[in-house]
């Protein structure tokens, strides 16, 4: 598997670095220590989405059908992905992202939302490489991404945390309801995107 590069927190604005860092340490989570629900929502809500985010973790947790908000999720994904130029080189990539999604989007249905955030990780990875390029496994990406926008940095950031090293091995030690709610910022925020 690719790694990911390693973009450094030092990115982030000073006005969202206590929210950021509170939903993913620089230094990683502490033995029994995690993020608490309140925090995704305080980041969902300087991604800009917090209203959204809101009402789809309540469907999430009241065990709504959430078909229809995921049909939205992969089509906008699929047009994200399609409208994305690359290189001939990467057309092959492009290909086997959007083969992906539909694996993806059964695991959210099936609800095995553990192995969907596993995977979450790498599709970001392999989404970034196709907005940016080599640009997306450089140390500096962080800061080249909020350059562009804050959220769009943020939203970054956040992908490069869940396929980080220390970020995975915590998910795999437990399956938690905090799991889920920072899958779904994810996925709230590529359906607005």
């Amino acid at each position: 598997m690719r790694s990911c590069s390693s973009w450094t927190n030092k990115a982030i604005p000073e006005e969202y670095r206590m929210i950021a860092e509170g939903l993913f340490p620089p230094e990683g989570y502490a033995k029994g220590e995690e993020p608490s629900l309140e925090q995704v929502q305080d980041f969902a809500e300087i991604l800009g989405l917090g209203t959204d985010y809101k009402r789809v973790m309540e469907a999430v947790n009241s065990g709504k059908d959430l078909g229809g908000f995921l049909h939205s999720f992969q089509n906008n994904f699929d047009l994200l992905i399609q409208k994305t130029w690359v290189e001939k080189a990467d057309e092959s990539r492009k290909e086997n992202l959007i083969e992906e999604v539909p694996d993806f989007i059964a695991k959210l249905e099936q609800k095995n939302y553990l192995k969907a955030l596993e995977e979450f990780g790498d599709i970001l990875e392999e989404l970034a490489w196709l907005f940016f390029g080599a640009q997306s496994q450089k140390d500096d990406f962080a800061e080249y991404t909020f350059r562009i926008d804050t959220q769009l940095g943020l939203f970054w950031w956040y992908g490069n945390q869940l396929c980080s090293k220390r970020t995975k091995e915590w998910i795999k030690e437990t399956d938690k309801e905090i799991h889920k709610a920072i899958l779904f910022l994810g996925i709230c925020y590529l359906t607005n995107f």
